[in-house]
Parts: C-alpha cells; sequence; structure tokens
C-alpha cells in the first residue's frame, strides 16, 4: 500500500531549512500522517512537501472533517500516494486497505490533532479511516494538538493525553501564541521542524537511553570594546548536528552554545554562551554529571586583556590590542574526567595529523575529530564535512565527506563502542 502511485520528481540534492540531506534517516521509511479538521490541517502540507524531500514514503489519511479544511488531492500530489479518506471505499477496503497501511507504517503522526481525535483515541473509539488504522497499527505514534487553549487546558483533554502518552505515545506541541479563534494562548500546533525531529527520534533506535552527553558549539566571541571583538566564522553546525543525533538516539543532551543563528534541536537543554570564559564555566559545571563530552565548538584562543568601555579609536587600536590566554577548557576536562568519554575536535590548514596527535595526547581525550580547513566544502559555515579519527596509538580513520549529519551519527557510533569495552572490562 505504500507503493508509489505516480512519479513526484523532486530534485536529486535538496536543501531542508539549510541542512543538505540533514534528514537521509527518513529515506523510504514509510511514514502514516494523520489530519484531522483543524484550520491547522494546512500546515501537514508543509510537514508532508518536507518527508517527500527526504525521500520518505509518506501515506496521508484524512479525515471527513480535514477535508473541509484542505482538499485530499494536495496531499496526493506532495506524497505521490493516493489519499485514504473512506473507510468503505469499495476500491481500497476490497484489500482491507486500512489494515495493511496501518501494518505497513514505521511510524504514525496525527497533525493537526483535535481534540475529538485525541478523545477518540484515548477511549478506543473507531469509527472512521483514521482512527480503526491508528487502533490496528503498532508502530511509534506521534500526536501533535492544536486547537483552542481554554479546550487545550480542559480537564478531559490534559487526561485523554496524559493517557495516551502513558501508552506510550510521544507528543509535541502544542506551542503558545495567536490562535486562529482571537486569542492567545497555548494551541497552537508544533513547528513542523519539531515534529520532524520527533519523527526522526522515533524512527532511530534508542541506542544512547538513559545516557548524558554535553555538545559545545559555535565560535565564542572576546569584546576588545563595544563594537568589536575576537572571535571566527564557526556557524555550529556540527556541533548542532552532534547534539540533534544523539537525541534522536535518545539520550539526555546539553548543548552549551556560542553564538550562532541556528535554532537549537528540539527537546535538548540549551545553555547560550557568548565568551571563551563562560563557556568554561557552563562546561566544567555539567562535566561531574554528564557520560560523554564532545568539544565540537570552536573557542577563541586568546582574549584581549581588557575590554575598553568605549569604542577605539583607529589610531590607538595597535597600542590597546594586548592580548592573553583563554581558558583550556578541553585540559581541563582532560585533567577531571573519571570514567567519562571525552572527545576533541582539531580545526588545522596544515599538519593536520601531527597537530591532531599533539591535542589528543595533551588533553587526555578518548579521540579526536581532525578537520582540514582548507579542503572543499568542509569546515565552518559548510552543511559538509569530511574529518579524520584520530585514536590514542596514532590509530587513523578517514571519514568521506558526507552531511555534517551523518559525521555526527558516525562520531556517536564510535562513542558507543568505547562504552561497550567499559562495560566488557567492567564485567
Amino acid at each position: 500500500m505504500f507503493e508509489n502511485a505516480f512519479v513526484l520528481f523532486v530534485p536529486s540534492v535538496v536543501k531542508l531549512k539549510g541542512k543538505e540531506e540533514a534528514m537521509t534517516i527518513l529515506k523510504d521509511r514509510k511514514i502514516l500522517l494523520g489530519v484531522t479538521g483543524g484550520i491547522a490541517a494546512y500546515k501537514a502540507l508543509e510537514l508532508t512537501r518536507l518527508l517527500a524531500l527526504a525521500e520518505a514514503r509518506v501515506r496521508v489519511i484524512m479525515t471527513q472533517s480535514a477535508m473541509e479544511f484542505v482538499q485530499p488531492l494536495s496531499f496526493q500530489v506532495l506524497s505521490g500516494q493516493p489519499v485514504c479518506t473512506h473507510l468503505f471505499d469499495l476500491e481500497a477496503e476490497s484489500r482491507i486497505g486500512h489494515i495493511q497501511v496501518a501494518t505497513d507504517a514505521e511510524v504514525a503522526v496525527i497533525a493537526p490533532a483535535t481534540a475529538n481525535i485525541i478523545g477518540k483515541l484515548a477511549h478506543g473509539i473507531a469509527d472512521d479511516y483514521l482512527t480503526t488504522a491508528l487502533l490496528v497499527c503498532t508502530a511509534p505514534k506521534i500526536i501533535c494538538p492544536a486547537m483552542n487553549v481554554n479546550m487545550y487546558e480542559s480537564q478531559v483533554v490534559q487526561e485523554n493525553l496524559a493517557r495516551l502518552r502513558g501508552w506510550g505515545f510521544h507528543q509535541v506541541g502544542p506551542e503558545a501564541g495567536d490562535l486562529a479563534c482571537g486569542v492567545r494562548g497555548l494551541g497552537r500546533l508544533a513547528p513542523v521542524d519539531d515534529i520532524l525531529e520527533c519523527i526522526q527520534q522515533a524512527l532511530t533506535p534508542q541506542s544512547l537511553q538513559g545516557k548524558r552527553v554535553l555538545v559545545t558549539a559555535g565560535p565564542t566571541k572576546e569584546s576588545l570594546d563595544p563594537v568589536r571583538h575576537l572571535t571566527n566564522p564557526s556557524s555550529g553546525k556540527m556541533g548542532y548536528a552532534l547534539a540533534r543525533a544523539a537525541k534522536w538516539r535518545g539520550a539526555e543532551v546539553t548543548l552549551v552554545s556560542g553564538p550562532c543563528s541556528l535554532a537549537p534541536p528540539h527537546r535538548v537543554s540549551l545553555i547560550r554562551v557568548t565568551s571563551a570564559q563562560e563557556m568554561y564555566e557552563a562546561v566544567v559545571d555539567q562535566f561531574a554529571q554528564t557520560d560523554a563530552v564532545v568539544m565540537a565548538a570552536a573557542v577563541s584562543d586568546y582574549r584581549p586583556k581588557k575590554k575598553a568601555p568605549e569604542k577605539i579609536k583607529k589610531i590607538k587600536v595597535s597600542e590597546s590590542l594586548q592580548l592573553e590566554k583563554t581558558e583550556d577548557i578541553l585540559l581541563r576536562l582532560g585533567e577531571l574526567k573519571q570514567r567519562q568519554i571525552l572527545v576533541g575536535f582539531a580545526a588545522e590548514t596544515e599538519n593536520l595529523l601531527e597537530n591532531a596527535k599533539v591535542k589528543l595526547r595533551q588533553k587526555n581525550l578518548d579521540f579526536i575529530v581532525a578537520n582540514d580547513l582548507t579542503a572543499a566544502n568542509t569546515g565552518f559555515e559548510s552543511d559538509t564535512n569530511e574529518v579524520t579519527i584520530v585514536w590514542p596509538g596514532d590509530e587513523v580513520e578517514n571519514l568521506s565527506q558526507k552531511s555534517k549529519e551523518a559525521i555526527a551519527m558516525e562520531i556517536w557510533d564510535r562513542v558507543e563502542r568505547l562504552w561497550q569495552k567499559q562495560k566488557h572490562v567492567d564485567s
């Protein structure tokens, strides 16, 4: 039932929110999308579009009320699949289609989810295509409420949602904001990016469940005066990809981020910092309660000895620019390390392996990820990366160029192997 009904042509390489190949984990995955009758039903079109661009195989089920807001043809064009609407469709149901759609699905998403569908699911009512299919479906289920604030906060809706969560449903949203009914409050459908994050987590083995990890990302800024600072062009993309990938695998993730424009991954604890000193304090404070740290941030090595209270005139800049070293965060973590896994990054323009090996030894790292900043389509602002992993004993692994999300997955694979070795030694 998830076979293509007709061909939907999409670009061979797409960018989703600026992240090339960010959702390769969705390729060929079978997703059941339930759309119910709320004003937010139109947002499910964007969700369908992005899933199709990620080459997921999306099957949409619409309730009768949903069709009052959006036409099934729109979802059919975007998904490349016929839309399920009528439980007693003679052609589709001659093969008991709702059973096959439900059992084929690897994850089921209800977006938007009205109070009506939430109540039906919480009480086992199966009176249309969607509720019947969801009762049959044994895959992970994600429910995305969207409704009036008073309706959402009512005791019955909250009890129904609590019951569904108790049965293993994942809930995403709602958000607070201006609602279609003219009031403001909780009730807006969660951002599509947050729903996508939850879908990807539901499709990812929870191999980091129970682990607490900390990731650093982005640059730091060291102020010279109110309008000038020392920094670097780090975009934070590698660190954010690492935090996102760890969350997909079920870890409890803390992301310590320098200044950057990226949206934080869904359900990740974010600590924003500006300077190297602030990052040092945040990371050291968290370290004792952490199972693994991956330091992907590009921390400034130097800062001005003094920050001028006023803008320094050009003729006096050279006289005022006296520098001192910033805190060496990795070195301190290496000194404090007990059983934590500690991973560093080395961004170099020359002597890549030699410099990475020195840093590996000096900082007491479990392995280091080396970046050649002179290579094409790698490094700070790129959506892709090509790295070399260096281990104690000078073992070297080369990871070919791929998306930063894919590189992040490879890094967590290696962290997991180290935990497996620790477990084997302990036993």
